[in-house]
């Protein structure tokens, strides 16, 4: 019996019971009244039943047609409740993004693009948690978020090895370099010209795992190997362990601003670094999304206005 029935069936149904006649049904459906008739005999044929009793130039709905005529109101009402949500969707009134981002981005491009999208599209609403690059990238891949935002150094990929970027849609917003972080009254915070061997010898902040990565790197081709006395991805407490004397540290330049007012720390540029990429990364049909696109774009223009 189901597959007897379809959508169209139950719109015509129940277009008659409301209009009362076949004529003025198929009025108000934009059909002609023998194609509105020719649907009802043939759907009675499927089902075994009369759906209309015919009276002189009216009609009345039988009990089966008044069934039809009753699911016909529901599937038509979210039929149409459908079709208004992804309108809205399509014309960015509405929708939903997950969005994944690292601290240091989550500090400073995201509140930018946040803002911009609450300006220009009010009802769009997105979610944000904070995840390091590899996992933020395997969470994209298992549905778990919309869009990551993710950084790599030279010579490594965003997902360092542990996540294939194929099929992925990568969009680069900036290049990060990174600065060192120094006590304020260190003896090399008055040095405008620093470079990474000049910080042989000292004790180390490290940041996340990846940054630690590279610190070694970095610290490798200057000729030594750093000293890592404390090592934490949240930014506040680096900078906390900086301004107590307790070592010093790379940062990325995304943390400048905050790093930059922290009355016991001294940021000085230093060579012998390599900048990170930033990047936003999503699935190709995601970024076919309208509220996806319009959140990758308003990331594009915050990480240009810094």
């Amino acid at each position: 019996m189901p597959e007897d029935l379809d959508v169209q069936s139950l719109r015509i149904v129940r277009a008659i019971a409301d209009a009362g006649t076949i004529t003025a049904a198929a009025t108000a459906l934009g059909y002609s009244q023998p194609a509105v008739s020719q649907h009802v005999r043939r759907l009675e044929r499927r089902l075994g039943t009369a759906l209309l009793e015919r009276r002189g130039r009216g009609v009345r709905l039988t009990e089966a047609g008044r069934v039809l005529a009753r699911h016909g109101a529901t599937v038509t009402a979210a039929l149409d409740a459908a079709a208004s949500e992804v309108a809205a969707l399509t014309g960015l009134r509405g929708g939903r993004v997950r969005l994944l981002a690292f601290p240091s981005s989550s500090a400073t491009l995201v509140p930018t693009a946040l803002a911009t999208l609450r300006d220009q599209h009010p009802d769009l609403q997105v979610s944000l948690d904070e995840c390091e690059p590899p996992e933020s990238l395997q969470r994209l891949r298992a549905g778990a978020c919309d869009i990551a935002i993710a950084f790599s150094y030279p010579g490594t990929d965003l997902g360092r090895g542990e996540d294939d970027l194929a099929g992925l849609e990568v969009r680069l917003l900036l290049e990060d370099p990174p600065v060192l972080a120094l006590p304020a009254g260190h003896p090399l915070a008055e040095s405008r010209r620093l470079h990474l061997r000049d910080l042989a010898g000292q004790t180390w902040i490290a940041g996340c795992a990846r940054c630690r990565g590279h610190l070694l790197q970095a610290c490798a081709s200057a000729g030594y190997a750093p000293s890592i006395a404390y090592a934490t991805d949240d930014y506040v407490a680096v900078l906390g362990l900086v301004a107590a004397g307790l070592g010093v540290a790379l940062l990325p330049g995304l943390v400048l601003p905050t790093a930059a007012r922290h009355p016991g720390v001294a940021v000085r540029a230093v060579g012998g670094t390599s900048p990170r990429t930033v990047s936003t990364v999503t699935t190709p049909d995601l970024m076919r999304v309208p509220a996806v696109a319009a959140t990758v774009d308003a990331l594009s223009d915050a990480a240009l206005s810094l």
